[in-house]
This record gives C-alpha cells, structure tokens and sequence, in this order.
C-alpha cells in the first residue's frame, strides 16, 4: 500500500492527523499537484475517530450551510471508489429518522422542506411506509413511545471506515505524498504570526502550511500556537451485536430517544446512542451507556431483547458550542489550517472537507461552501446550530 521513507526536513504542507480528514486532505492535494505533502499521526493510520465510528453517511442536515456541505460529501464518497480504484464497501439502504411526539414530527418536516428546496432527496413517511420499509419495526400506539411518523432519505447508508482510510492512503501515496505513521508533533514552529514547521519525533520539519485534522486532540495542536478553541472533548459509545439472519435493510435514527442502528453485510446489529453526560478523554466503554443504547433500540425493535452484544467502544469527539465544525484559516496565524470541531459527524465529511481544504492551500482563498464554518463566527456571535436544528447529533 505504502513505503516506509525518512521524514524529509522540508514540506510544503504537514498535515497533523492521518484520519480520514488528513488522509482526504493530502489526496486531493495531491489530485492538484501538491505532492511535497507529509501526513504525521502519533500512532496507526485511522487509529483515532475514523476507525471508532459507526460508518455512516447522509445528507440529510436541517441548515442550509450543513444540508449543501454534507451533500457535496455524500456525492463525492458515491464515486470514490471508482476515483480511487479501491473499493469501499459502500451500501445506501436508504435512512429513516423516526418521530415519536408531534414536536419531533414538525421538526422532521421542516428538515424535508429545506432538504427538497436544496435538492436532496427526502420525503416524509407515514407508518404505513414505515411498516413497508421496516418490517419487524414496532409501531403498537400503546407502547411507551409510539411512531408518530418519520422522515426518508433514500441516498443515506454506510460505507466501511476502513475501506475509506487504506483507500485515501493508497491514492495520496501513489500519488506522491508521504505518510508518517508514530510520528508525534510535540511543537509548532512560528515566526512573525505565519507558521514555519513542525517538531515531530524530535525533528524539526520546516513547512508553509500546517494542518490541524485531529479528532480529540484539535484543543492541543491549537494550543501549540496559542490559539484557544472552543471545543469540550466528550466521548461517543456504540456497540455491535452477533450476527443475525437479515431482517432489516436500513439505517433507522430516532429523533427523541437519541438512538440510531443498522443490519451490517454481516448480519451485526450497530448500535449508538447520544454523546456521553460529561467530557473526558476516556476511550473505554460504560455499562449504563450500553443501558441507555439497548433500552431506546428496544422500543423501536423490540425482537433483539435476546441479542448478545458481542463489543462496545468509544471514540472521543470536539464539540463546538453549536455542534457544527470549525473549517479555514486560523485567524492571526498565517499557515495554520483549521479541519476541526466535527464532534459526531466528521466520518460522514471527509471526501468534502478534503476537496475544500485542499483547494484553499492551493488558492489561498476560502472556498464559499465553508465560509460559514469560520471560527470568527464565535466572535461575531453567529453560531451555525445544527444540533438544534436538526434535534439529533449523529
């Protein structure tokens, strides 16, 4: 897949974090002739975030800003496979947001509204659909939280986070870029507010770009040139189950009860819930999180009371005050690249983020479609909330 070669003393642009952000961001750098790129990441590729989640992808956003950048997304992970010859496993089910109050419903129409006005393909359902689509789901209107309605979106599905990272490495290395897996950056080098290298491993790397693409530690590499994010790190829980004989070809999201689940090729049942209640660095799983996961996803299936979870992990997310992500430059730093703050959904972004970062290196201008993720949004109190919008975080 890849060589292992020297760290060089020179790069045009060091890219900190090689995830699927990282990785994303040096191939289509690479797709514009910037080779002279080298990806550092403390330990394996795809070792944080990218290879904890629950490999979901959508569209299906409530704010125009988010609804165009998650498609463009979308649409460029639906050719990446052709584009990297490699392929990714992807499966597009179709996803169902499911509501159980009248408030939740009306927010799932507004979501249609504004999916259909922007062109992505949506549409409510009503339970007779649900039932058509989802055979085994329970929609008894005495149960404890009865389906009101739902909110279908055909192009939503998954795609194997594995696939997507040996992928993007692959193409970035053909291409010329270098990959440097167990290579810690300690430092960040800056001369007169413009970056000038890195330290990593005890080296000094000379660089005129630095790129912070790190999930969970983007506080850290901030801190590094004394910018001061605001970001909290909370953990993120899921679980996977046995296999089973096929018995559901969706992905199934509830709006209220903060639960999401799928059927893997495999027969497994994913299953996640909401962020953890507290912020930490914790990567271990919590038994009262795996309650709350099997409890929600009960209600809506209830035939997987007798299931045996098989694992349970957790990957650590930045949240930003309005959970949505921190893209572009770094105000009074010249050099310094932000590709941060994605909190639960930065799998689902990789391919676009990469394409529009890429671009602003090799522009110097910020592309218009993620112009509204600035961090001086913060500052003029212009706050883009999805998590509000939309009434759920994955």
């Amino acid at each position: 897949m890849w060589r292992k070669t020297p760290l060089k003393d020179q790069y045009d642009v060091v890219i900190i974090g090689a995830g699927v952000h990282g990785l994303s961001i040096a191939y289509y750098l690479s797709k514009r002739g910037i080779t002279n790129v080298a990806v550092l990441d403390k330990s394996y590729i795809g070792s944080g975030n990218s290879g904890r989640n629950t490999q979901i992808i959508r569209s299906n956003y409530r704010t125009s800003p988010s609804v165009r950048f998650y498609d463009e997304s979308l649409r460029l992970y639906e050719g990446l496979s052709q584009d990297l010859d490699f392929n990714l496993l992807i499966d597009k089910p179709g996803l169902l947001s499911i509501a159980h109050t009248d408030f939740a419903l009306e927010g799932l129409m507004l979501r249609t509204e504004i999916n259909q006005a922007l062109g992505v393909e949506s549409r409510m359902v009503d339970l007779k659909e649900i039932k058509e689509l989802v055979p085994l789901i329970n929609l008894d209107p005495d149960s404890r939280y009865p389906i009101l309605g739902g909110f279908y979106h055909p192009r939503g599905g998954v795609i194997r986070h594995d696939a997507v990272i040996w992928g993007l490495a692959n193409g970035a290395y053909q291409r010329g870029v270098e990959i440097h897996p167990h290579t810690e950056v300690t430092s960040i080098m800056t001369e007169d507010h413009h970056v000038t290298g890195v330290l990593a491993n005890g080296r000094e790397i000379k660089c005129n770009y630095v790129v912070n693409a790190t999930a969970g530690w983007c506080s850290t590499i901030a801190q590094m040139v004394d910018l001061k994010l605001p970001i909290v790190t909370t953990p993120l829980q899921a679980c996977v189950t046995e296999p089973l004989k096929p018995f559901m070809n969706m992905v199934i999201m509830s709006v209220n009860l903060s639960a999401y689940f799928y059927q893997t090729a495999r027969g497994e049942v994913v299953m996640g819930a909401e962020i953890d209640p507290y912020s930490s660095y914790s990567q271990r799983s919590t038994l009262p999180t795996l309650e709350a996961m099997c409890t929600a996803v009960l209600q809506i299936m209830p035939c997987l009371a007798n299931v045996n979870v098989l694992r349970q992990w957790a990957g650590i997310c930045d949240m930003t005050p309005d959970f949505s992500p921190i893209m572009g430059k770094a105000p009074g730093i010249e050099g310094f690249i932000l590709d941060i703050g994605w909190g639960t959904y930065g799998f689902k972004t990789g391919p676009a983020a990469g394409k529009e970062i890429a671009e602003l290196i090799a522009t110097g201008k910020t592309p218009e479609i993620i112009k509204p993720f600035a961090l001086e949004r913060f500052y003029e109190n212009n706050p883009l909330d999805e998590k509000a919008a939309a009434g759920t975080a994955h």
